[in-house]
């Protein structure tokens, strides 16, 4: 499959990030990848939460890898072997594990650490459309260092109250990684999650977030389903867990958005 031809250059490196919890980032990630995998794109997945549930959620047993991106980031340990097939074709991932719990502090002293995910990447990027860096919820060291690799962040916010509470703090770093790390970086897109047609809070929150920053946010909304929920236990994105559901259909339309496919289908 020949992926669509949108208005933007690739390779793309995209931060997924966010330093509230349970926003939907994660799974937003891995089923953004996927989508645009479907399209035909070459898509890399980094997991840079020490959670790893971006891992995880794509099938992976974290605890049978001897590589992860710990080990590109601390032993300088080439990408290229980290680099995981998953089940989703085109869709790659270099998983994470616990090990990099203990990243923030380790990378305190080491030379360069602000660009050591900036450095692996490069010399595998031409190998890649996409490559999308799932960030930690916080602005430590291991979000920064997604965020001074990446061309673009992308935010998932959730329909809920308090859905804009601490993003104020996560622009100013985007700025501050802009102004001394990496010139030019800003918020491409924005996407709210967990919407919930059965509420009027959920519209009000759109409507909140639609009035702060405009055409930066998605037109499609994520519905708060079960189905989404559930594909992560089984180790699979929504798009081949349930692929005719509600939540995969919106998530296609994302990728569209994302990769540019709408502009292009409009114009």
């Amino acid at each position: 499959m020949t992926p669509p031809k949108g208005p933007y250059p690739t390779p793309r490196i995209i931060a997924m990030a966010n330093q509230k919890g349970g926003v939907g980032k994660t799974t937003t990630t891995i089923n953004l990848g996927a989508c645009l995998a479907e399209q035909g794109y070459r898509v890399l997945l980094i997991d840079l939460d020490p959670q790893g549930n971006a891992s995880t959620g794509l099938g992976l047993n974290t605890r049978e890898m001897e590589t992860s991106v710990y080990d590109v980031l601390l032993h300088q340990t080439p990408m290229e072997d980290c680099l995981e097939p998953t089940a989703v074709k085109n869709l790659f991932v270099v998983p994470s594990n616990l090990d990099l719990a203990g990243a923030e502090i380790e990378l305190v002293p080491a030379m360069g650490r602000e660009t050591r995910l900036k450095n692996a990447i490069e010399p595998i990027l031409e190998q890649f459309d996409y490559v999308l860096i799932d960030c930690p919820p916080s602005l430590g060291l291991l979000t920064v260092n997604g965020l001074t690799a990446a061309h673009e962040v992308i935010v998932p916010i959730q329909c809920q109250y308090y859905a804009l509470e601490g993003l104020g703090q996560l622009l100013r770093n985007v700025d501050l990684v802009s102004k001394n790390l990496n010139p030019g970086l800003g918020v491409s897109r924005i996407i709210c999650t967990m919407f919930d047609t059965r509420t009027k809070l959920s519209s009000d929150v759109v409507s909140e977030v639609r009035e702060h920053f405009g055409d930066k946010v998605c037109q499609t909304v994520i519905p708060h389903t079960v189905r989404i929920a559930e594909a992560p236990s089984h180790g699979k994105p929504i798009t081949t867990f349930d692929p005719s559901s509600a939540g995969a259909r919106a998530y296609r339309a994302v990728a569209l958005e994302v990769s540019g496919g709408e502009a292009q289908r409009a114009g």
